[in-house]
């Protein structure tokens, strides 16, 4: 069988449930998961995938070409997109069956109907189940982690993300960290290869700066031991849910209602409902810059069952505006 998912880490994290489903329902079947390279520790411990087909694009775009040899695949999935480039590729390999969403250029395939305006977890368990294939958007925990976390009980602050729409201002990020760390809060700051400058930036009144992209097992052990993660829309937010670790998820541009967490006290999703924007654009989106640094410090203290940290000494705010929603959709 070969699945097609070729994006980052949250968008793995977020199709494991169908992964799960899809061993559970062919358990005879080696599970070919194309994806990129870099995600083969990610894919080893869902317990759903038997090898790794290195594949990715540019912008979260199909691959042109998968390096698929021998006999074509008894079965492909595409959990990659609506199609019709994803289609035509796994196509191409000429499968004995294809498991894809309907659309009209690709008429051959007889899937469900594509909805724009669906959580993704459900979007692929609800096209597994159209094929009579049992999936439950709940299963997507990660077992712990057997290597040690390099900072066992702290808050861990991840300001970076894939594009500037859902990154935060790091002046903000800087004001939580703060105000967590004058409460007594160990804090420690994460990110990505590149992105050492905003993690000095945000590491402020002595957190502890982890930058340039920390191993996946030392990333998961990180976050499996941490008292809460505090990050916008991005993959340590899965991370995060994947192992029942409190956390604060800033949303915008795009809805919780489409990638946020599912419905648990210890899940905070803020957002501001409002018209949705680009969430590939080059500058923070409005909505998320309509979250505040006191909603964040009140919402870790709900989420760890702490009570408010560091009311009125943040020294960073918001412009007023509605109240935002503190729980996931």
């Amino acid at each position: 069988m070969l699945v097609l998912r070729a994006l980052g880490l949250g968008d793995l994290l977020a199709g494991i449930p169908a992964l799960r489903a899809l061993r559970g329902a062919y358990p005879g079947h080696e599970i070919v998961l194309a994806a990129p390279a870099d995600l083969a520790p990610v894919t080893a411990v869902t317990g759903a995938v038997d090898r790794l087909l290195p594949a990715s694009a540019p912008g979260r775009a199909v691959p042109r070409a998968l390096a698929w040899t021998g006999r074509p695949p008894e079965l492909a999935v595409d959990l990659h997109g609506n199609g019709p480039p994803s289609h035509r590729l796994l196509s191409a390999l000429r499968p004995g069956r294809l498991l894809a969403f309907a659309h009209p250029d690709t008429p051959e395939i007889d899937g469900p109907p594509w909805r724009a305006h669906e959580h993704e977890r459900e979007r692929w368990c609800r096209l597994l189940r159209s094929y009579g294939v049992p999936a439950d958007a709940g299963d997507l925990a990660l077992p712990r982690p057997d290597t040690p976390s390099p900072a066992p009980g702290a808050v861990v602050v991840h300001p970076g993300a894939a594009s500037p729409a859902r990154r935060w201002p790091a002046e903000r990020y800087a004001a939580v960290v703060r105000a967590l760390a004058v409460a007594g809060r160990d804090v420690v700051v994460t990110g990505g290869p590149g992105e050492e400058e905003l993690v000095r930036e945000v590491a402020v009144a002595g957190a502890r700066p982890l930058a340039g992209g920390l191993p996946f097992a030392a990333l998961s052990a990180l976050v499996a031991e941490a008292e809460a993660v505090v990050s916008g829309d991005t993959g340590i937010a899965h991370l995060a849910v994947a192992h029942a670790t409190p956390s604060v998820t800033l949303f915008g541009p795009v809805s919780p209602a489409l990638w946020g967490p599912p419905p648990a006290p210890r899940h905070r999703a803020l957002w501001h409902p409002g018209a949705p924007g680009d969430p590939h654009g080059r500058a923070p989106d409005p909505l998320l810059l309509r979250i505040g640094v006191d909603e964040v410090l009140e919402a870790v203290g709900s989420a760890t069952g702490r009570g408010r940290e560091g009311h009125g000494g943040s020294g960073a705010h918001a412009p007023r505006g509605p109240r935002p929603r503190h729980a996931a959709p």
